[in-house]
């Protein structure tokens, strides 16, 4: 999806442009849009009425289905606003949707879980994602002694 071309200054990036089938199970949401310029995350909206009290889990339905193209997946991700706005988790934290969850039934939905009593309308950005391609195959060595230098350790860095 996208192409580094060399020019004068070393190397660009450039955007290519990819064709993804959709199926809208929903005549109620909007219709998907890729507001260039702004952001490659594309929004997600619930596609029904949820209704949770806290500590409750549901798969909210996003009305839509996909075929993504071989070679790639989506990461599915809550929007930034998400738990202010509904006290809701993303309870895989990210989600991966992969080429192969690609018939008329793969609806896509967000597995949330309720901190608080709250209330999702038809049409409420609840989550968002983009479109990644798969990383290469790989190949792990093991070695006694690796060749970066060391930082500290995980969370080595301090709090500021």
């Amino acid at each position: 999806m996208t192409e580094y071309l060399s020019n004068e200054h070393g190397m660009e990036k450039h955007m290519t442009t990819k064709t993804i089938q959709i199926k809208y199970h929903s005549e109620e949401i909007e219709k998907l849009r890729y507001i260039d310029g702004k952001s490659d995350w594309i929004d997600l909206r619930a596609a029904e009425d949820v209704t949770m009290k806290a500590g409750e889990f549901k798969l909210i339905s996003l009305g839509i289905s996909m075929k993504i193209p071989e070679g790639y997946e989506a990461h599915l991700a809550p929007r930034s606003s998400t738990f202010k706005n509904f006290g809701i988790l993303q309870t895989n934290s990210i989600g991966v949707i992969d080429c192969s969850y690609s018939g008329d039934n793969d609806i896509w939905r967000m597995p949330a879980y309720a901190v608080r009593d709250t209330e999702i309308h038809v049409n409420d950005r609840i989550c968002q994602f983009r479109i990644i391609e798969n990383q290469p195959k790989i190949v792990f060595k093991e070695v006694e002694h690796l060749e970066g230098k060391d930082r500290g350790g995980f969370g080595s860095t301090g709090v500021q």
